[in-house]
């Protein structure tokens, strides 16, 4: 996500790191690099020349200019304006009493209307509503049957008719989902571009038959500007409440988020960072700042563990780590825990430093499946206690997962010292770990069962022995 864009904003922070003091010179030349970088981005031209005019103004303030660290201001400048470029955004959605509540969505073709439809109803599930969803793309081939497989997947119900009238599909939706009890309903319509006058007509003619309380564009984020420009002829005929930004998972060069609220002054109320059901996420402009600049997003990585990881099941995990006792069936639950928060690499990407890091770094998750394949090849007992696999052992599973000797041993052999390492810091609790990191506890030690490992001295001794020199 905006790898590229974040890239070209930590040469330019670095390029300030070695200043003795902010400037007018040095920050006019910050400024044209952050300008270049925006415009590469796709950002709107007139976002971009306002931007940096208020970050260079906020740069040369009294109390900045008195600093002696250049850099880290810049980043704050920089993300505290990012921060309101694209803010403030209210993300909830404010549900109607009596229901059902109405929220129909909008675009153009190939902008994932139908997936977000759905997940927005998966959302809305979590949030405790009953939500319906209405089949009302009646112009794509397949579209309700990928909306009612969706359906099925999430065990959500669908609405549909094998009509030509959009407007009567949608009134029937509603009556339908208030016979059904349900509290909201989510009108997946069909994709238009913003210049056919008979399909804007056609929305704009559902929106005055069945009077939506919220209306969302949704965009792909790929496609930068010309999300923007669509938006904001979307906005002009059905007064949109918000926009859904889909695909920033991908090649997402960051003009459409950039862009969107100050071109058409809506926000964004929700993300989609993947091709889950589950990865739509609420839109945060502080959150969003900090994974431009390369700050990670700690606060959304928290959220996550919230979500998926049981309080009292890591109680009994750090219980067995302690012991010692900790197994490959404790190890698959850890996988699947990671994989329903995102996969390893989109969490990685939360934290703070790392998420450049990664950039060009490919984290490949069939690995894990991989590992979890030996894994299903052991026998219980082998996965309670790995020590008495055996080299007999090894080739059964080898066999079995249909994977080399050596990634059977491997794996062994890292879960092994990991288990140590784990075992070894838990016992010291977060002394444990400060030692670790400080070094008082040897790392290769911990690993290899707690046992001390000498390193030997890079320098070279020498030793005369008999007029032979003789090094070690």
């Amino acid at each position: 996500m905006f790898d590229a864009l974040t890239g070209k904003f930590n040469s330019v922070f670095k390029s300030l790191s070695g200043r003795g003091r902010i400037t007018e010179a040095n920050v006019s030349d910050a400024m044209r690099d952050v300008r270049k970088a925006l415009l590469e981005a796709d950002v709107n031209y007139h976002v971009v020349k306002q931007f940096c005019k208020d970050c260079q103004a906020a740069a040369m303030g009294a109390e900045v200019v008195k600093s002696l660290h250049p850099g880290q201001v810049m980043v704050k400048v920089v993300n505290d304006e990012l921060t309101r470029l694209m803010g403030p955004v209210d993300s909830k959605i404010y549900f109607v009493s009596p229901g059902p509540t109405v929220i129909m969505l909008a675009g153009l073709q190939g902008g994932g209307k139908t997936t977000t439809a759905a997940k927005l109803a998966k959302l809305l599930v979590g949030q405790g509503k009953k939500p319906m969803m209405v089949a009302d793309d009646l112009q794509r081939p397949a579209a309700i049957e990928q909306l009612i497989s969706l359906g099925e997947q999430l065990e959500i119900p669908v609405y549909s008719e094998r009509i030509k009238d959009a407007v009567k599909v949608a009134r029937n939706g509603i009556k339908e989902a208030k016979k059904a009890g349900c509290d909201v309903v989510v009108l997946d319509t069909a994709g238009r571009l913003h210049i056919d006058e008979e399909m804007m007509s056609e929305i704009s003619n559902i929106a005055k038959s069945v009077n939506p309380h919220q209306i969302f564009l949704v965009c792909d984020a790929m496609t930068g500007q010309d999300a923007v420009n669509s938006a904001k002829e979307f906005n002009e005929r059905l007064e949109l409440d918000g926009v859904i930004l889909t695909k920033l998972d991908g090649d997402a060069r960051g003009g459409a988020a950039l862009s969107v609220k100050a071109v058409t002054g809506k926000p964004i109320k929700f993300i989609g960072v993947g091709e889950k059901l589950d990865n739509l996420e609420e839109f945060h402009p502080d959150r969003m700042a900090s994974r431009i600049l390369g700050m990670g997003d700690i606060v959304s990585l928290v959220e996550k563990v919230q979500q998926e990881v049981d309080v009292e099941e890591a109680a009994r995990m750090q219980k067995k780590m302690a012991k010692g006792s900790f197994g490959f069936d404790d190890f698959l639950k850890q996988m699947q825990t990671v994989r329903k928060m995102g996969g390893m690499g989109s969490m990685l990407k939360l934290l703070p430093g790392v998420g450049q890091q990664l950039a060009g770094m490919d984290i490949d998750e069939r690995e894990i499946s991989q590992m979890e394949g030996i894994v299903h090849s052991m026998t219980k007992q082998e996965r309670s206690n790995p020590d008495v696999i055996d080299a007999s052992r090894r080739r059964r599973i080898a066999k079995g997962s249909g994977r080399d000797l050596q990634d059977v041993a491997g794996l062994i052999k890292t879960f092994k010292r990991s288990r140590d390492m784990m075992k070894t810091m838990s016992a010291g609790g977060m002394g444990g770990m400060k030692n670790l990191l400080s070094g008082k506890t040897d790392m290769f030690g911990a690993m290899s069962g707690g046992r001390k490992i000498k390193q030997r001295s890079k320098r070279k001794r020498v030793i005369k022995r008999k007029g032979k020199v003789r090094r070690r």
